[in-house]
């Protein structure tokens, strides 16, 4: 049975993800200047055609290392924040350059991801983007390094850039790597690695067993695995993710007009609503409950909200409405979602019948711990 590729609709909106890899010399992490001018002309093809477009781009640390003349990525937080806030500007005069002699207007949109964890903020992000979209202008997205700290960052602009298209509901995101498609082993190291076209669905991304390696250079944070993982919240939220290569930039154009390029994820045909997208994968979770075989089967197989009687261990410090991590007995994740109950709380009432509640507490709480409405599977 052939393989089928979907022309997107216009006036859609897409997101492209431009990596480190894609956009320095792998050598000495001075800038391709060649790849980005290609970017930014595939870009305004596809504005001029109607499409939304969101830039997200990679490259502020390695910029600012090739400028300041480093050998290798810093190791310190502070060594970072201070390079990527050298290499930020280098890389957005450069990306201004191309668009104005292309008379593209564009925006530099800087995120941290407190941005996305606060429900008002989340909105804002999308409010803006929604407007200068609306201008007709091309937003360039990258984490704010150099005020972001390691337990609010996105780790990745894989996943930063997934965040956006759930966020701004895109139809398509496009990672644009140092590989045309995804593999079943690294092809640069090994010979007979496998072509993989098309990703239906993540479970039978499992069932491939793909050896994702490492980052992919000494300049980024990336590799596969973070592909992967941006593929797992891009599909879910129903937009379709492709990986193709960076140093080809008018791919985007021909997979656009169908042409089977790259590995292609399928989207979720029934995709979680924005608020529980926002709960997933715009908040930071506080916390592990450990559930017992019950209540991982109501919770995953009946749509069930979760009861204090199925919690078996607590991990973590949290307050009420905050964001956790529900796990199996094996510690594998199966939902997140808000807690009506501080720790300290469920840790008297856990394993408890709702019906005890009031007696063990001397207070009136709520019946469930989390409610199905703001729980989501992982």
């Amino acid at each position: 049975m052939p393989l089928l590729f979907i022309t997107l609709p216009m006036s859609s909106t897409i997101v492209v993800k431009i990596g480190t890899s894609s956009l320095t010399q792998p050598e000495t992490g001075q800038l391709a200047l060649s790849t980005i001018a290609s970017v930014a002309e595939t870009l305004c093809q596809l504005q001029q055609e109607n499409y939304g477009v969101i830039l997200v781009s990679s490259g502020a640390v390695g910029v600012g290392c090739a400028r300041l003349h480093l050998t290798e990525r810093p190791k310190s937080i502070a060594l970072k924040q201070a390079v990527a806030a050298v290499g930020q500007g280098r890389l957005m005069r450069v990306y201004d350059d191309l668009f104005t002699t292309l008379q593209q207007p564009i925006a530099q949109v800087l995120l941290t991801r407190s941005d996305l964890v606060q429900r008002s903020h989340y909105l804002n992000v999308y409010n803006t983007l929604q407007e200068l979209l609306a201008l007709g202008v091309i937003p360039v997205v990258n984490e704010n390094d150099t005020v972001a700290v390691d337990e609010l960052k996105f780790g990745d602009n894989d996943t930063l850039s997934a965040l956006v298209a759930s966020l701004v509901e895109a139809e398509t995101l496009f990672l644009l790597t140092d590989v045309d498609r995804l593999y079943s082993a690294d092809p640069r190291y090994v010979k007979d690695a496998r072509p993989i076209p098309l990703i239906n669905n993540m479970e039978e991304l499992n069932a491939l067993q793909i050896d994702t390696g490492d980052s992919g250079s000494q300049w980024g944070t990336g590799g596969m695995v973070t592909k992967i993982a941006a593929a797992r919240i891009a599909t879910t939220s129903g937009v379709r993710m492709v990986i193709t290569q960076g140093r080809n930039p008018q791919n985007i154009v021909k997979i656009l007009q169908g042409e089977p390029i790259g590995t292609h994820f399928s989207p979720h045909p029934e995709p979680t609503s924005a608020r529980k997208r926002w709960i997933a994968y715009g908040l930071v979770p506080s916390g592990k409950l450990y559930l017992d075989h019950g209540a991982v089967t109501a919770i995953s197989q009946q749509g069930k909200s979760l009861l204090a009687a199925g919690i078996n261990i607590i991990e973590g410090v949290f307050d009420t409405q905050n964001a956790v991590q529900l796990c199996d007995r094996n510690g594998n994740e199966i939902a997140r979602g808000l807690v009506n109950y501080n720790s300290q709380e469920l840790e008297k009432i856990c394993g408890s019948h709702s019906s005890e509640i009031r007696s063990i507490l001397g207070y009136e709480g709520a019946e469930t711990v989390i409610h199905r409405d703001n729980l989501v599977l992982i």
